[in-house]
């Protein structure tokens, strides 16, 4: 015993003295960065100068091991993974780098040296805007998970000069502002100048007139794409990837003619419509303008992608056609879908493959992962579009076509060749970019059991049948790292003091921290950590809103993007249903409740932005109501990002996840508001069904119509009208909106939106509306109940650790891209060495 404490006793020392050499070493490093690098003395630095440096002393231990990453990946001829997403929703980097590199608490000490804070330099750096939603965090999560088990990755998309927009609320009312992330710079990338790919775009084709159908392409128009690097570091630093991202550029700087004559503004045309390319997120596909711009987004970063994969794989291997043995290509939804055009393209007209051995490399190359069921988020471009830009690329669509109709005869499903062409015929004739993702790939995956599922049953049901075994589930996860670790600290030290530092590195071992959920001291000490958190969001509500809300009510969050399927309208009708009540019984022993609302509405969605402006409506009259007195508060935050998130996700006590069943295809804002002890009101629906499963129906508040009855009402017709003539609080919430209550200054503001919900209503708002009411007298009930509440809150965290992102990827590498991993499908779980 004596012995065994000297050696630990030693190994404490040894600990400390490497502390504080690392600590040493960074507050040089820092100083070295602001003087050489940003050119600033110590004295006149502000906090952007000082965060900066310390991005690129951090950046600095991130490339040394990105060098040994790349060069084993080389030796070992490792198979790389090509992630193609037009969302890549990183958020900050410098906590999550430093977090991943276990530097967080020696940084925060260096720069202490030089009377820095930490947590302010963490502030002032800008979320990356190159993303918007639930696919771009997904990638993001990806990302980490495939440094972090050390899969040989490339992340690709493009380098957004403004992203989607930053959001702002002006009378209720939300408004687009160019977001402005790179203003100052971005001290984490590397610009690649010598990394540039031609892309084409419209012109003529020709036959070469060989036997391998050959043709040369002379495009009308040719942008340039420029690589932008951005190391990803995995847990504990064990590898290091790289994310790609392209931005566009003119062929020339300026036509120096046009400009001798006098023209600078024509002079500068071309490179202006160049980079509009890589300016913005989702152009609005409003007009014909906006639709084309679209489409060269997607073949923008498909071609700069493919010819740079095409360009690496054939320096190292010298062959394409051991492509699908070295490289696997992973297409995040449709966008990036006309990749597999182009690999028939580069293949056949540059490389001198034939048909069938281009397409068979092609297809064992490519898979695909679907994100939703809804026909109108299914990609379809104009025929004449495609014709126009890409006619190389129609051409070799309409060949796809004709082969995979061929196959389609003769498996005996002639009759559904109209519906299951890739040239839709009904609609106006266009291409339907899931069916090609769908025929072009050796696998295709839903993201949620369920998800999996529906494809299977409606919207690829044909193509099941003909190609079966292509469909695979693959349920999403989230990485903790971001999630838990960096987001919620406090909850992270109590996961490690109570069931041990495994917990850090192996989610699985989160289900040790079930044995406390009867325990009262760990449910006093987690509803305490809770409360801090929540009095970190109350704060923040406050500066950004001027709302005062109450740490101690139950902060009821829903944060997603604002979209009719995901129903904010549902718990906005239910907060109004809540503020009636109380008018009428002020003096009842209501609970407590804030309700939080963020997202963004798509700029030319107008009935999501409608939805925001009741949202901000209904609180100007809740939040001022004197009867009210506090007990019922809502506040919409605006400019929803991955920051926000990481406030508001460890305050939350509801998560709101309330899509209409069959709609929502998985969900990932479940699992890390799951992840953080928050219970979940939500719908049979997406990987809400898994979440059940493995937290259990106690922990959980199920409610309303499932996928089937949602299937057999639409058969029926969209009607809501018997659900509302059965519900007399639903009616009484109705008058009030149609009437004017919320909107005095325009009565006839919501009465369209009104008539909508009874008569025409896709996703079944007011059908669900008394089962959601229930729900949430359930919720109020156990909140009464602290034991029971917080007994569940603990199972809810202690539950998920399947639903970590390491997991998912562990199944693609082993099912989906032949990778060797040490993930065992039989457990479930990832064991990170």
């Amino acid at each position: 015993m004596l012995n065994d404490a000297a050696d630990a006793g030693v190994a404490t020392s040894g600990a400390a003295e490497g502390r504080s050499q690392d600590v040493a070493e960074l507050a040089a490093a820092l100083l070295a960065k602001l003087t050489f690098s940003v050119g600033k003395d110590p004295s006149t630095a502000s906090e952007r100068d000082w965060f900066v440096a310390a991005a690129l002393a951090t950046r600095d231990r991130i490339v040394d091991g990105w060098m040994v990453s790349t060069r084993r990946s080389y030796a070992e001829q490792k198979k790389r993974v090509y992630y193609l997403s037009l969302e890549f929703l990183i958020g900050r980097l410098l906590g999550d780098a430093l977090n991943n590199l276990q530097l967080t608490e020696p940084m925060r000490a260096a720069l202490a040296v030089h009377g820095v804070d930490l947590a302010r330099l963490e502030q002032v750096e800008p979320d990356a805007a190159l993303g918007n939603g639930g696919l771009g965090r997904l990638a993001a999560c990806f990302m980490d998970s495939m440094a972090t088990l050390s899969i040989a990755a490339y992340g690709y998309g493009i380098r957004y000069q403004h992203g989607l927009f930053r959001q702002l609320i002006e009378n209720g009312w939300q408004h687009e502002v160019p977001e402005t992330w790179l203003s100052f710079g971005n001290p984490w990338e590397f610009e690649r100048a010598e990394v540039i790919y031609p892309i084409g775009f419209g012109g003529t084709i020709a036959a070469d007139g060989n036997d391998a159908g050959a043709h040369h392409w002379t495009p009308g128009e040719v942008v340039s794409a420029v690589a932008y690097d951005t190391p990803i570091v995995g847990w504990r630093g064990a590898h290091v990837n790289t994310l790609r991202l392209w931005s566009a550029r003119g062929t020339d700087p300026i036509q120096l003619e046009v400009f001798n004559r006098g023209d600078y503004v024509g002079a500068s045309a071309a490179r202006t419509r160049a980079r509009s390319i890589s300016q913005v997120l989702y152009p609005s596909d409003d007009t014909p303008a906006g639709q084309e711009l679209r489409l060269r987004q997607e073949y923008f970063f498909s071609s700069a992608s493919l010819q740079d994969l095409v360009h690496r794989h054939l320096d190292q291997y010298g062959d394409l056609r051991t492509l699908p043995d070295r490289a696997a290509i992973q297409l995040n939804d449709t966008h990036p879908a006309i990749a597999i055009a182009e690999l028939m393209r580069l293949a056949i007209d540059h490389h001198g493959l034939g048909w069938d051995e281009a397409w068979d490399i092609t297809v064992r190359t490519f898979s695909y992962t679907n994100h939703t069921l809804l026909p109108e988020a299914l990609e379809r471009w104009p025929v004449e579009l495609m014709e126009r830009l890409l006619p190389r690329h129609m051409q070799i669509i309409y060949l796809i076509n004709a082969r995979h109709l061929e196959h389609l005869r003769a498996g005996g499903h002639g009759d559904a060749q109209r519906a299951l062409s890739i040239i839709d015929e009904d609609r106006g004739r266009a291409v339907r970019m899931g069916t090609l993702s769908f025929v072009g790939s050796h696998k295709v995956n839903g993201v949620s059991a369920l998800h999996s599922q529906l494809m299977r049953e409606t919207v690829f049901r044909d193509l099941d049948a003909l190609y079966p075994g292509r469909i695979v589930n693959k349920t999403n996860g989230i990485t903790f790292r971001r999630w838990l670790h960096e987001a919620n600290p406090a909850l992270t030290r109590m996961l490690v003091e109570t069931i041990g530092p495994r917990v850090l590195d192996d989610a699985g071992a989160l289900d040790g921290f079930a044995q406390f959920a009867d325990d009262a001291d760990a449910q006093a000490r987690f509803a305490a950590l809770r409360r801090t958190n929540k009095q970190a969001l109350a704060a923040l509500v406050s500066e950004r809103l001027g709302i005062s809300i109450d740490p101690d009510a139950l902060f009821d969050v829903q944060i997603k993007r604002i979209h009719e399927y995901k129903r904010q309208l549902l718990n906005l009708l239910e907060t109004i249903a809540a503020y009636l009540d109380i008018k009428a019984d002020p003096d009842a022993h209501w609970v407590p409740r804030v309700k939080l609302f963020a997202g963004k509405a798509a700029a030319s969605y107008h009935r999501a932005k409608l939805i925001i402006k009741l949202a901000n409506d209904v609180a100007a009259v809740i939040n001022d109501d004197p009867d009210i007195r506090g007990r019922l508060k809502l506040a919409f935050i605006p400019n929803y990002n991955v920051s926000l998130a990481q406030v508001i996700i460890p305050a939350a006590d509801l998560s709101e996840q309330i899509s209409t069943a069959g709609t929502e295809a998985s969900g990932t804002g479940n699992m890390k508001l799951a992840l953080n002890g928050a219970l979940t009101i939500g719908t049979y629906d997406g990987a809400n069904i898994e979440l059940h499963e493995h937290i259990g129906g106690d922990n959980m508040f199920i409610f309303g119509m499932r996928a089937d009855a949602v299937a057999h009402h639409h058969a029926l017709g969209l009607d809501c009208s018997e659900a509302v003539a059965a519900s007399p609080s639903l009616r009484a919430v109705l008058r009030a909106v149609g009437s004017g209550m919320f909107s005095p200054d325009e009565p006839g503001r919501y009465r369209g939106l009104v008539d909508a919900l009874v008569f025409n209503d896709p996703f079944l708002t007011a059908c669900d509306f008394d089962a959601y009411r229930t729900a949430q007298a359930d919720v109020a009930d156990r909140w009464r109940d602290p034991r029971a509440w917080w007994r569940s809150a603990i199972l809810n965290t202690a539950r998920v650790g399947w639903f970590s992102s390491d997991r998912t990827i562990g199944e693609y590498a082993a099912e989906i891209w032949g990778l060797p991993t040490n993930y065992d499908p039989g457990q479930r779980r990832m064991n990170v060495a």
